[in-house]
This record gives structure tokens, sequence and C-alpha cells, in this order.
């Protein structure tokens, strides 16, 4: 079975007046998955977006591009070629060429965020982050990962005053960036990125059952090895840690839209109705749509 392989998805986003207000509005955000020798850039982007990377390209705002899977190359004019690797993240700025690619043998799963603004403006001229250092190790994490998440899911939602969520989330993706990128060095233990990468796998796979051994295995370590460590980090069984995901998905589905119950078990690849009932009802000690009629958002 292949895991991280959600589909591409993405938002492109209209910014009012009002919003450029804020001082930091949100242009695109999204993920996509390139799989081994697969065609890249998609061809979905809008042209503005799209490019060559043999030519390269140059953008009118800022990017945070994140790595969570697989490998590839990024230069820019005050970057030569290097490789980029799962756990990286690397930032693009207004007015500067730079290209990127995965390798063609591994492909890899891109997370990505573009913005801008007077604040924006300001983060990078007091040199948070520089032309100089444009490549950051950030390790596999998952608070990354579920951050990018976040701002797809709100930009999709387009809702009121999305923008400044938006923007609030791009504030914490740079403060996480940061921070794991000067302490990496410190935390670097091999044990804590593997069981980090684990996590990101069943998140990328929440809409599926997955198969424990399976994941062990991809990640090139031993089942009881693997089952033992996950637990002393995160105090879930792999597997529990799974159906919590599970859970806490479900919540959000029926706090946050029209889908039936149904709709949600289906979603989320339990493999019963009658077993989703049971196990949303013990877990959370109300049922579904006892939960979703009070409005709890937890």
């Amino acid at each position: 079975m292949k895991y991280n392989d959600f589909g591409i998805d993405f938002k492109y986003l209209l910014v009012t007046e009002k919003d450029k207000n804020f001082g930091l509005t949100v242009n695109t955000v999204g993920f996509q998955p390139i799989a081994s020798n697969a065609l890249y850039p998609s061809v979905d982007h809008p042209k503005s977006y799209y490019f060559n990377p043999d030519k390269g390209r140059i953008l009118s705002e800022y990017q945070i591009v994140y790595i969570s899977k697989g490998s590839g190359f990024f230069s820019s004019e005050h970057t030569k070629q290097t490789e980029v690797k799962k756990g990286q993240a690397f930032i693009l700025f207004p007015g500067q060429w730079h290209t990127y690619k995965p390798l063609k043998e591994t492909g890899w799963n891109e997370y990505y965020i573009g913005f801008e603004g007077i604040i924006a403006d300001q983060l990078f001229e007091n040199k948070f982050i520089s032309h100089r250092n444009q490549i950051l190790n950030v390790g596999v994490n998952e608070d990354l990962v579920n951050l990018f998440s976040t701002a797809i899911r709100v930009a999709k939602e387009d809702k009121t005053a999305s923008q400044q969520y938006l923007g609030g989330i791009v504030f914490h993706i740079l403060g996480l960036i940061l921070y794991q990128s000067q302490n990496m060095n410190f935390e670097s233990r091999a044990s804590a990125q593997i069981i980090e990468q684990a996590k990101i796998i069943m998140i990328e796979n929440i809409n599926k059952n997955i198969d424990i051994k399976e994941i062990a295995e991809n990640l090139s370590t031993s089942y009881s090895w693997f089952r033992k460590v996950f637990k002393e980090y995160t105090g879930y069984a792999p597997a529990q840690y799974f159906q919590e995901l599970k859970l806490r998905k479900a919540k959000e589905l029926l706090a946050e839209t029209n889908l039936s119950i149904k709709e949600i078990a289906y979603k989320l690849n339990f493999c019963s109705y009658e077993y989703f009932l049971a196990f949303f009802k013990k877990r959370v000690g109300m049922t579904p749509l006892e939960y979703r009629n009070m409005g709890i958002v937890k």
C-alpha cells in the first residue's frame, strides 16, 4: 500500500482592500504529492504560479514550502543548487529568481503557503529569515503539517475574516519553523523523527485504513521497536493514536460541515456505520447526533 498519497489540494484566494489593511494576506495555500516519475508541477495551477523548473520563475509574494516526504533540489539567485530532503522547508522571496523540483526517483510531498504585506516585509527586513539562509532544517513535524492542513481548510471555507485567520496561521508556521530549525541540533533524535514521520503518514491517510506493521516496514524499523517507541513518545499505541486522529476529525466534520453521520463514517473509513456510532459514544460519552446538536467543538 502507498502512504502519503492524498490528492492535490489547494486554494487561490481573493484579497480585498480591507484585508490588506491587516498587514499580512494569504494568496495561495496547498498540498501536492508528487509520485516518482510524475509530471511537475501540476498543470492545474494558474499561469501566474505555473513554471518550468528548468527556467525557474520570479514571484511577487513570499512563500513557505515544506517537504514532508521525498527529496529534490532548490536553487535561487542567492542559493546555489542544493538538495532538499523531507523535514526541510525553504523560503521564497518576492522579486527573487528561484526554482525547485523533486527528484524523479523519489518524488516528494509539498506543502506551501504564499503571502504578502507590510508585516511580512518587516519580519524579513529584520532578518529573522534572510536570502542567505533560505533552506531550514525543521524535521518531520506533525504540528507543522496540521498548520498547513488547517490553512487549506480555512481557505477553502472562505468565511468572513478568513484572511485574518490565515495571517495568524502564517505567523504560527513561521514561528514554528524558526523554533524547530534553531533547536534541531539539540533535539535531532532519530527515533523522534521516525515517530513524527509515522504521525504525518497517519494524518495524510486519515480517510483510509492503515496497517501499522506496514508503516513500521515503510520506515525501516521493526514492528516491536516501532510500537514500543511510538507509545513512549505519544502515550498511545500506534493503532490507538490513529483512532484518536479519526475521532478528532469526526468531531470537526460534525461541528463544521453538513455531512450526514453516515457520510462521515464512510469518509473516515470506519468498518461500519454501527461501529462508528458505538466507538464515538464510548469515547465521547454521547452519540454523534447529540454532539452535533450541542454544537460542541473539542
